[in-house]
Order: structure tokens, then sequence, then C-alpha cells
């Protein structure tokens, strides 16, 4: 599972890049990486085609909720 901005670096892309693909301002970029928990179906048909990831393997929602379950997670793993 990717976040938003995890998505972009894996490509190489700044966000300047994905604000003009997807005709936004940079600043929105900004604040959907760190919480795209309000995007519509249509945006997110769009980050899944420009990140060439399915929609299903890319975290929308509040990145820091991402990083919690992710801590989380790593300490049930280890024992």
């Amino acid at each position: 599972m990717f976040t938003l901005q995890a998505a972009r670096i894996n490509l190489g892309y700044t966000q300047k890049d994905v604000s003009r693909l997807l005709n936004v301002n940079v600043n929105t970029i900004v604040n959907w990486e760190r919480d795209s928990s309000n995007l519509t179906f249509k945006r997110i048909k769009q980050f899944s085609n420009i990140y060439h990831i399915p929609k299903d393997m890319i975290f929308f929602g509040d990145k820091n909720e991402f990083i919690r379950n992710l801590r989380k997670e790593n300490k049930l793993i280890k024992i």
C-alpha cells in the first residue's frame, strides 16, 4: 500500500508535476498528500492512472493515520 506522497516519489514526480497533470494548484497536491479522505472517485481514478497503481493499493485518507496504523501493525508482528 502506498500513500499519495510515496506513489508520487516512487515515479520521480514532484508535487508541481502532479499539479500540472491534474490542472490544480500545487498547494492542493500538498493538502491531498496530507489528507486525501475527501477526494472524489474521479480524482482517485486520476491518481491511479497517473501513478500506474491500482486504486486499492493507494491509501486515501489522513497520512498520519496511515503511519499510526503501520506502527500498530509492526508492534503486533514483533514478538
